[in-house]
């Protein structure tokens, strides 16, 4: 058992090195390439904002406790762990909806790609996220006003929501919250293999304004099934977690400290598996990071070529001027004697 906090914690600082440079990584690439961007690319940044806060703030805090092992734990009803609570709750709850209304605006596009641009406008992206927003905030308020509490556990060393039988109805709330959008997600990503699988019997065609060239469909499967599999992974992140909250909630008994902990690691790193994910699988993504890593060689190795290319003038200059410099002088003519 003395090893279990070391484990959390290398695993805590894993997670979290690989959820900033993971998010950082598709932030970049959708601001750098236009053929990334989309109206609704601000779901797309309130996603990486929620993960990256949060793996800036939660992960560094579950950390410290792990490894230093503090005098004592932060009070529950204290300032610290109410807000430690409310701001893990808060960007929890923000980044599982940003991905959801993402999920939703890619199952538009597909499903419904006559009418998209339609359905889907900017003023309604920037309305649902403040709608978002806006339950998010009050979700995580409820605890402060009294429904609900923020408590620290030892073993997941963390201010979170207290998964007690006094607040059966919060947990209650608080799982149907949470489990609705994860079920949504896994049932709209399938409904859109079964229009991809459809849609690659026949190939489509794609046009600008020049001409129109055939797209084999069986890029739109790969790409859904892509998005299926990230839908797939946050679920399965976040059920063990949910269990052992229905668990505690209906038992009244805490989990064993190895479940509590690992459980907890594993929801946390979901904001590290879905940018890599996205990345790694979609081709789109992988040929921008292609692209991308050969202009870095590129530029790496036009620099070279430009810091030696003085060299070689200056060597060539010298080898001249040596030459030059060196070659024997010529013998005066001497008469001919008559």
């Amino acid at each position: 058992m003395c090893a279990l906090p070391h484990l959390y914690a290398a695993l805590m600082v894993f997670s979290c090195v690989a959820s900033v440079s993971g998010n950082l990584l598709q932030l970049l690439l959708q601001l750098l390439h236009k053929n990334l961007r989309s109206d609704t690319l601000i779901l797309m940044l309130s996603c990486c904002f929620s993960d990256i806060t949060l793996s800036l703030s939660v992960f560094p805090l579950a950390v410290y406790h792990a490894v230093s092992h503090p005098p004592g734990p932060p009070p529950s009803d204290g300032v610290l762990c109410q807000g430690g609570g409310f701001l893990l709750l808060l960007l929890q709850t923000s980044s599982l909806y940003s991905l959801f209304w993402t999920s939703v605006d890619t199952f538009v596009d597909i499903c419904f790609a006559l009418s998209y641009s339609m359905i889907v406008t900017p003023g309604r992206c920037h309305l649902v996220l403040l709608m978002m927003w806006s339950g998010c905030l009050g979700g995580a308020a409820l605890p402060l006003m009294g429904f609900g509490h923020y408590t620290y556990r030892e073993d997941r060393y963390l201010c979170g929501p207290d998964f007690s039988p006094a607040h059966t109805a919060f947990v209650m709330l608080w799982l149907v919250g949470m489990f609705v959008p994860l079920v949504a997600m896994v049932s709209l990503y399938s409904h859109v293999v079964i229009v991809a699988r459809k849609q690659a019997r026949r190939g489509t065609f794609v046009c600008n304004e020049i001409n129109c060239h055939y797209v084999p469909a069986n890029i739109y499967l790969r790409s859904s099934i892509a998005m299926l599999s990230t839908s797939v992974c946050v679920l399965v992140c976040w059920l063990p977690y949910m269990t052992v909250c229905v668990y505690e909630t209906f038992s009244g008994h805490q989990s064993p400290s190895v479940i509590s902990a690992l459980s907890t690691w594993l929801v946390l790193s979901s904001t590290a598996l879905k940018p890599w994910i996205t990345c790694l699988t979609q081709s789109r993504y992988r040929a921008v990071v292609r692209l991308s890593l050969l202009r870095c060689v590129q530029v790496c190795v036009g620099e070279e070529q430009q810091e030696s290319r003085p060299q070689l003038e200056a060597a060539n200059r010298i080898s001249t001027t040596t030459t030059t410099t060196t070659r024997p002088p010529s013998s005066p003519t001497t008469p001919v004697p008559q």
